[in-house]
């Protein structure tokens, strides 16, 4: 049997960019899926001249933790990506790369989000600012040599699922070279 979409009977916003469609599926069931209608976001594996990653540590409200994580987020509406991550990665960080490379693009939740996400490496990151953090913002920034970060990967101490996703298409590019 060949897989066909789903036939949209109804769609209704609950909130800006959460919408609730009603469902048609093949099998005649009916269902209301919760869709998300984020922003493209982007996140960078940056790493300095002397093989350190440069990486942030926040607090991530859902989990209720703090987490070390790849600098990035939303890339603002009409912003071409690859600008966007320069921008986050300045912003959040202070760092800078003149070689920015995009490795992949992926659907963070396909089932219930619109958006992709844009997964960079910056290569030779140098400090050239200091930070310029939005009023939601609180991030520490810290550099770990790469091996520790993949080694934490492998271990589960750096447990963002998407992040993982762009750490393994920067490695996945650096292999390549």
């Amino acid at each position: 049997m060949k897989l066909k979409p789903w036939k949209v009977l109804e769609s209704n916003y609950v909130r800006p960019r959460i919408r609730i469609d009603k469902c048609d599926l093949p099998n005649g069931n009916l269902l209301d899926a919760t869709i998300l209608e984020f922003r493209t976001w982007a996140n960078v594996l940056a790493i300095t001249k002397d093989r350190q990653a440069v990486l942030v540590r926040q607090y991530r409200h859902g989990v209720e933790k703090v987490l070390l994580e790849l600098p990035g987020g939303v890339v603002e509406d009409d912003e071409d990506p690859m600008n966007g991550i320069k921008r986050e990665l300045m912003e959040e960080t202070g760092y800078a790369s003149a070689n920015v490379i995009e490795v992949g693009r992926i659907y963070p939740n396909p089932a219930m989000q619109t958006n992709q996400l844009f997964c960079y490496l910056a290569l030779d990151a140098e400090k050239v600012g200091g930070q310029n953090l939005d009023d939601g913002e609180d991030i520490e920034v810290q550099l770990l040599p790469l091996d520790e970060l993949t080694s934490m990967a492998r271990n589960g101490d750096f447990p963002h699922a998407l992040h993982i996703a762009v750490l393994f298409h920067a490695l996945a590019h650096m292999e390549k070279k």
